[in-house]
């Protein structure tokens, strides 16, 4: 062996090692770098989907490797969760998500295919978030109050679209209906996208979900947010009344958005994004994007977002529990 081969071999190694105590993520690691991906269990044009391309395009420019957002809609996020489990635990891979299908959908879910505790590692928190009620520019109602008015003088009875069964909007709707005397009856869609393609038709006269799902079409006036869940009134909604105004308590636990990695992700791989991702959130344009959304931006480390979620968890336990539902 020559002198100058040794001396480039001795080079490559004492690189190699450098970069593998740096703390990269292993997709940095790996020959020519690797794509991030980053699943969404609901269609493109939600709330979810707008919020983890944003982040996406910040947080390539901060991990050095292409970032992208594949959706895998359906079941309420079931099927993005089955899809993470399965995915080789090799820092590539990361699931954007809320509440919904961390917390709540495996305990309504006979059969969900994934267990969060056992098979998923909380990388990082984003935000906290509100529940909201919206109703069709259809309606004449322009409140929330102006509604129960109308539904039942329309006979009591009425269909509100929710984003996915069995999810904290289904929770609420049975509330809603229960204390203001109205029959309101569930319709589940495969994520907040064709509902609100169903309200801003006219073919269904109200919806839940998140406020980032309704925000814009409200400011455009296509439908209207007439209420919103949380002990206080938000921010990018001053003047729309909170649940607990109109006389409705028990559902002021805000629900949280958080990025999960499959079980058996190196330490240092989840570090390294949630140290990435604390820094595209401390960013003022971000910052005021996501509260331009309707969030209110709740940066936490893998140890916050772990206590939160089995918290949260634990909360509805208790709530499902009160309801009598039974897993489907």
């Amino acid at each position: 062996m020559t002198l100058s081969r040794r001396r480039l071999l001795s080079h490559a190694t004492l690189a190699g090692a450098a970069l593998a105590s740096s703390g990269l993520p292993l997709a940095a690691l790996a020959q020519g770098g690797k794509t991030l991906r980053i699943l969404v269990g609901f269609p493109p044009g939600g709330g979810s989907d707008a919020i983890a391309r944003l982040l996406a395009d910040k947080l390539k420019d901060v991990l050095g490797v292409p970032v992208v957002v594949e959706n895998r809609p359906g079941a309420g996020g079931q099927i993005a969760a089955q899809v993470l489990k399965t995915s080789v635990p090799d820092g590539n891979t990361l699931f954007f998500t809320h509440d919904h299908t961390i917390s709540i959908l495996p305990q309504v879910v006979k059969h969900p295919g994934f267990d969060p505790a056992q098979d998923f590692i909380g990388v990082g928190g984003v935000a906290t978030f509100v529940n909201a009620f919206a109703i069709s520019s259809g309606t004449p109602a322009r409140s929330f109050g102006d509604y129960v008015a109308w539904v039942k003088g329309q006979g009591g009875k009425s269909a509100v679209g929710i984003p996915a069964p069995a999810s904290t909007p289904e929770f609420l709707v049975k509330l809603i209906g229960e204390r203001f005397k109205l029959d309101l009856v569930s319709a589940p869609y495969r994520g907040s996208a064709p509902m609100m393609g169903d309200m801003l038709g006219n073919q269904i006269a109200a919806g839940v979900g998140s406020v980032p799902d309704f925000l814009e079409n409200h400011r455009a006036g296509k439908l209207r947010i007439v209420a919103v869940l949380g002990e206080q009134r938000q921010a990018a909604l001053p003047d729309v009344p909170t649940f607990g105004e109109l006389g409705l308590k028990g559902f002021e636990d805000l629900p949280y958005y958080g990025f999960y990695a499959p079980a058996g992700t190196p330490a240092r791989a989840v570090q390294q994004f949630s140290d990435a991702l604390a820094q595209v959130l401390a960013r003022p344009d971000v910052r005021e994007h996501l509260v331009a959304l309707g969030l209110t931006v709740t940066p936490m480390t893998p140890q916050q977002l772990t206590t939160r979620e089995r918290a949260y968890t634990q909360a509805w336990t208790r709530i499902i529990q009160a309801s009598g539902f039974q897993p489907q």
